[in-house]
């Protein structure tokens, strides 16, 4: 894995470069080199940083925040919450695709891949980019999160206006790293079946983006995926 810090998008690299020679990074590294050696490692070595890649810095508008990737085979491919196209949507995407299509006219697709959002400005981070094949969690506490954090923290201190959907304790933790002067935060509960229906379901997040991003005289998101 020595692809891990060469392989993000130029304006990232650029920004996050004090990142990549950090001790914690380079510890990090190491940690996945050896973990490649005994076990299977999801997303892709070429994968662990697709949100990045596919959302430049400056394109940044909406930012939702994950926790893991999946850790099934075939289904994380470095977007939080989303799989590759002829991969069943977990549970937590479904419940997305119910209140988006609560929410605003969204037809439900008969995939789980979040591309798309990504290519308008969607950020779709987890706070750990890496996971151990069927381990949920095996590599947290690794030095993803200081990463992720301080990703947060770049989007909050450089950019304006950016929308951030915080769903479940976890990523609500994050928002003490973000700027509530200058971008929005929306809160709700987590989309997993075990707590989607203590306030996910009618939280209308997609259209409440849209129309702080209306409001801000910035280009909506076209949340369907048709």
């Amino acid at each position: 894995m020595s692809n891990v810090n060469p392989n993000i998008e130029e304006s990232w690299k650029t920004i996050l470069i004090d990142e990549f020679n950090k001790d914690y990074f380079i510890t990090l590294k190491q940690f996945l080199l050896e973990e490649k050696q005994t076990q299977t490692i999801y997303p892709k070595g070429n994968e662990i940083f697709a949100a990045f890649n596919f959302t430049p810095f400056d394109k940044v508008k909406v930012v939702i925040l994950g926790q893991d990737p999946y850790h099934g085979t075939g289904q994380a491919h470095g977007l939080c919450f989303s799989v590759p196209e002829g991969i069943k949507p977990p549970p937590s995407l479904v419940n997305i695709y119910k209140e988006l299509n609560s929410d605003i006219d969204f037809q439900i697709p008969n995939h789980g891949n979040l591309k798309k959002w990504t290519e308008q400005g969607v950020l779709l981070l987890n706070a750990t980019l890496t996971v151990r094949a069927n381990q949920a969690g095996s590599h947290q506490n690794k030095g993803w999160e200081i990463f992720t954090d301080s990703v947060i923290k770049t989007i909050s201190e450089k950019k304006n206006n950016v929308v951030f959907l915080l769903w479940g304790k976890y990523a609500q933790a994050k928002e003490l790293l973000i700027d509530k002067s200058k971008h929005f935060i929306l809160k709700a509960a987590h989309p997993s079946p075990f707590s989607a229906y203590n306030g996910f379901f009618g939280c209308k997040h997609f259209s409440r983006t849209n129309d702080l991003l209306k409001r801000n005289n910035l280009k909506e998101i076209d949340w369907k995926l048709h």
